[in-house]
């Protein structure tokens, strides 16, 4: 099911160099710092949109909290003197009043304020009447619906350029990323909403400026519309998220880097072989499938078997038997150790829905 939202068409507002960057310093610290950032990047004319972090919400305490309103002049006149649009951050309706005050072009909302509708909402209602773009980051929970939750609050009220950018999910799960990224959550949301345009915040992902130029590759490779790079003047001496931003000089080099590939071909040996492969893809899927509907089909005989005999559900010996048996087969078989992992996860969580089933009917 399609997700409708009353939105601008992307070609038409979107600023036509490929891909739409958004870049700039994580946070605006002084005149000069940002002047100097916005000179440097705008040089190479590679990004779209100048961005610099105002109010910057912290975990803890007495940390760097951003400069505050002081700093939307000049952010707004660096802009104006490299000519590029200026976009912030904004977490709450004063935040909104005293950007449209200083003309700030574009606007976004954070993971921390996407997670809360209450202060979504707010937002929303500050921004009735006025036509400005406006992204949203995806919830600092893998919440989908949140996500959504937040784009149509925000649409509501009469926005219409409206975008969504993915910036990773804060979860348990050990990784090289500051931020998991899931892809499958922005995938699912640009299955539900085809027309939104939806760019891809590597820095926040990566946690790590060297892992920026990957995590940026694979979001145009996955048809992203564009990317938001942090970069600093001087990264070292950043006063917030310093390992996450890159120099305009590095900046220049990644955005150099990229690849970007179109979504279809017009070789027609390569349309061919690609039918030919996908309906192989088909055919083992469907095989996967009957063969999966099977194993549940002895799953529930076992659950059955189970509560004749009194036993519980969850057999520890036996799971870890399988999981050590079926990781051996899968990397024997080339396959990933992590992926074996997730699908086993899965096949095991629906084992023991159904055999839950069993025992309470």
């Amino acid at each position: 099911m399609k997700i409708n939202l009353n939105i601008t068409n992307k070609a038409k507002w979107l600023n036509p160099k490929v891909p739409y960057v958004i870049s700039g310093p994580c946070s605006v610290e002084s005149e000069q710092q940002v002047l100097e950032t916005a000179k440097q990047i705008a040089s190479a004319k590679q990004v779209s949109v100048l961005r610099g972090g105002i109010w910057k919400p912290r975990t803890r305490p007495n940390s760097f909290e951003g400069i505050g309103e002081v700093g939307l002049p000049w952010l707004k006149a660096a802009g104006n003197i490299v000519g590029l649009p200026v976009a912030t951050e904004v977490a709450k309706a004063e935040h909104v009043e005293a950007c449209l005050k200083h003309d700030i072009d574009v606007l976004w909302i954070g993971a921390r304020t996407t997670v809360n509708p209450f202060s979504v909402q707010e937002i929303a209602d500050a921004l009735k009447g006025v036509d400005i773009p406006v992204f949203v980051k995806n919830p600092i929970t893998p919440d989908l619906n949140l996500w959504i939750g937040a784009l149509e609050r925000i649409n509501a009220v009469g926005i219409t350029r409206l975008g969504a950018i993915h910036r990773g999910f804060a979860t348990h799960e050990k990784s090289v990323y500051r931020n998991t990224p899931m892809w499958e959550l922005p995938i699912e949301l640009k299955m539900l909403c085809p027309d939104l345009p939806i760019i891809c915040d590597p820095s926040h992902i990566s946690g790590n400026h060297e892992l920026i130029a990957g995590v940026a590759q694979k979001a145009l490779d996955l048809e992203m519309d564009g990317l938001m790079i942090e970069s600093h003047v001087n990264p070292t001496v950043a006063k917030s998220d310093a390992e996450q931003q890159v120099s305009p000089d590095e900046l220049s080099k990644i955005i150099e880097e990229l690849q970007v590939r179109s979504s279809q071909s017009n070789n027609q040996d390569f349309a061919n072989n690609l039918e030919r492969l996908r309906s192989i893809i088909d055919e083992i899927d469907e095989d996967l499938i009957h063969k999966f509907s099977s194993r549940m089909d002895v799953v529930e005989k076992i659950g059955a078997y189970k509560k004749d005999n009194e036993v519980i559900i969850l057999q520890l010996e036996r799971w870890e038997y399988i999981l050590k048996n079926r990781t051996e087969i899968g990397q024997k078989s080339g396959l990933s150790a992590g992926f074996i992992k997730k699908l086993l996860d899965l096949i095991h969580q629906e084992s023991i829905r159904l055999q839950t089933k069993v025992m309470n009917e």
